[in-house]
C-alpha cells in the first residue's frame, strides 16, 4: 500500500478505490495515491476550517436538533445542512471529488432529514437535493446560542470557503 493510501482510515480505503475507478483516471496505483493524497489534504483543510470558524465537531446531529451542520463524507463531498425552521432545512450538497457518478452540486430549500446525521452512516433525506450521501466522515455543528440566520450564514460561508479550497486541492493534483 502506498504512502498516502496507508494514511487513510481503513473504513474509507475501499471508498477511495471506488472513487479512483469512477474518476476517469487510469486504474493504477499512481492514480489511487493521487486521490488518497487529495482526500487527506481535504480532511486537513476541513479540520482546520471548522476550528477557525468555532464549529463543534460531533459524532451525531439528531434529526430534531435545530442546529445547522456541515458534514464531510467518505468521498470528500460537503453537505451543508441549514438550521431547522418549521421542520425544514435548506440543504446544499457539493461533490468536490473527481467522481463522475454523482451531481456536482445540488440545493433544495425545505429539505427534511430521513434520520439523524451520524458519522459512518450516509445522510438520507425524505425531501432533499439528493436521496442519500456516501457515509459521513466528520460533522461540525454551529453553536446553539447563535440565532438561525447567523447559523445559516456560518454554514453557508463555510461551504463556500471549503468548496473553493477543495477545488484548489483538485487543481493542485491536476498540475502534478
Amino acid at each position: 500500500m502506498g504512502e498516502y493510501m496507508s494514511q487513510i482510515p481503513v473504513e474509507i480505503q475501499g471508498h477511495i478505490r471506488q472513487i479512483t475507478k469512477s474518476s476517469g483516471l487510469p486504474d493504477t496505483e499512481d492514480s489511487l495515491e493521487m486521490i488518497a493524497q487529495g482526500w487527506l489534504e481535504k480532511k486537513e483543510r476541513f479540520e482546520r476550517h471548522i476550528s477557525r470558524m468555532a464549529l463543534e465537531e460531533v459524532d451525531v446531529l439528531e434529526k430534531g436538533d435545530e442546529r445547522g451542520c456541515l458534514a464531510m463524507t467518505f468521498s470528500g463531498s460537503l453537505i451543508n445542512i441549514g438550521p431547522q425552521r418549521d421542520g425544514n432545512r435548506n440543504v446544499q450538497y457539493v461533490s468536490i471529488g473527481l467522481r463522475k457518478d454523482v451531481p456536482e452540486s445540488a440545493h433544495q430549500e425545505n429539505s427534511q432529514l430521513g434520520g439523524d446525521v451520524k458519522v459512518g452512516v450516509p445522510v438520507s433525506f425524505t425531501v432533499g437535493p439528493i436521496v442519500s450521501s456516501s457515509p459521513v466522515f466528520k460533522i461540525a455543528v454551529t453553536a446553539e446560542e447563535l440565532d438561525l440566520d447567523e447559523q445559516e450564514r456560518q454554514i453557508s460561508k463555510s461551504t463556500e470557503i471549503l468548496t473553493r479550497e477543495f477545488l484548489n486541492v483538485n487543481k493542485e493534483m491536476d498540475e502534478e
